[in-house]
């Protein structure tokens, strides 16, 4: 579907209106095609506006799937082919018609696309995570969501986008912490990327970790250790020092899961980071809003390692 500049500029109108997902269990999707018959979504969030693709310089010894660098007031952009990408792009296809500007993980990319159809609003229990899904352009999927007319729509995973093209961050020195064996970990995630890196700055951190693929399996499985504590008459505070969670999840988003757990008292003094891809101050701002205790936005090893590091110490010496 084609829209004029107007049409563009009005799928973004109400974004205030749309911190009150937080908390709500539900998401907006901005629907797009790349011309292939398949229905893609990404988080509205993620995308700070959508243009006709604009000209592109092309240059050279770029990454598969950039087409070149555009500059958008003032700065300068790397532009990728969603086709491309995914795998679903002859070899000298047409670029697509329609850009969408999109900021996560602290940057700034386009994306070329067919066009772009509409947002969407659903509920995170409607999301689910695809399954023997782990070839192609699949692996490029986080999640799979149906639609009230039946169709189903495929949700981008853009962290394995990101590492994709432009390699996977880096994890540098990370002075352990002491006594870090004693530490308690409890972390959740979707990405299969994200999982990875968090694995890697808490293994040189020196703490002992556990990990969930979605909210809700997060929440079933922390209501099950808070029982068990509470049923043998101990504190789960001892058992675990920290929850460090995604914003946007299948099932069961961050901002749901923090409440739940800010809203129990079995969790008391167990600290709450919320480590997203959405790094804008609005979503700061939504995760302030449902309590968590610090949120950093992924993936810089350095800046989580040393939000965390003193908030594990502190759950140590309390304990």
């Amino acid at each position: 579907m084609e829209h004029t500049r107007h049409e563009e500029s009005a799928l973004f109108d109400a974004v205030d209106g749309r911190a009150t997902l937080a908390g709500s269990n539900r998401l907006e999707i901005l629907l797009f095609s790349l011309g292939t018959g398949e229905n893609f979504g990404i988080n509205v969030f993620k995308v700070r506006e959508v243009s006709r693709t604009p000209f592109i310089t092309r240059t050279p010894n770029m990454p598969a799937g950039v087409e070149g660098l555009i500059s958008l007031r003032g700065n300068v952009i790397p532009v990728l082919s969603l086709g491309a990408v995914l795998g679903l792009a002859p070899p000298g296809a047409p670029l697509g018609a329609a850009m969408m500007v999109t900021e996560y993980s602290k940057r700034t990319l386009g994306f070329l696309v067919e066009s772009v159809d509409r947002i969407v609003r659903v509920e995170w229990n409607r999301v689910r995570a695809p399954e023997n899904l782990s070839t192609g352009a699949h692996s490029f999927i986080t999640a799979i969501t149906e639609l009230d007319d039946g169709r189903l729509v495929s949700i981008l995973d853009v962290e394995s986008i990101l590492a994709d093209t432009f390699g996977e961050a880096v994890v540098g020195d990370i002075t352990p912490i002491g006594n870090g064996h004693e530490v308690n970990v409890f972390f959740v995630d979707d990405s299969t990327v994200a999982r990875r890196k968090i694995t890697e700055v808490l293994d040189r951190l020196g703490v002992r970790h556990k990990h969930a693929t979605n909210g809700l399996e997060a929440w079933n499985r922390l209501d099950s250790l808070a029982s068990h504590a509470d049923h043998a008459g101990q504190r789960l505070a001892d058992e675990i020092d920290m929850i460090m969670l995604d914003a946007e999840m299948p099932e069961m988003d961050g901002y749901v899961l923090t409440r739940k757990i800010k809203g129990d008292a079995r969790f008391t003094g167990i600290p709450v980071v919320m480590h997203s891809s959405l790094s804008s101050e609005a979503n700061r701002a939504m995760g302030t809003r449902v309590g968590v205790d610090a949120y950093v936005a992924k993936f810089d090893a350095e800046v989580l390692a040393e939000t965390i590091r003193p908030m594990l110490q502190r759950a140590r010496r309390a304990s």
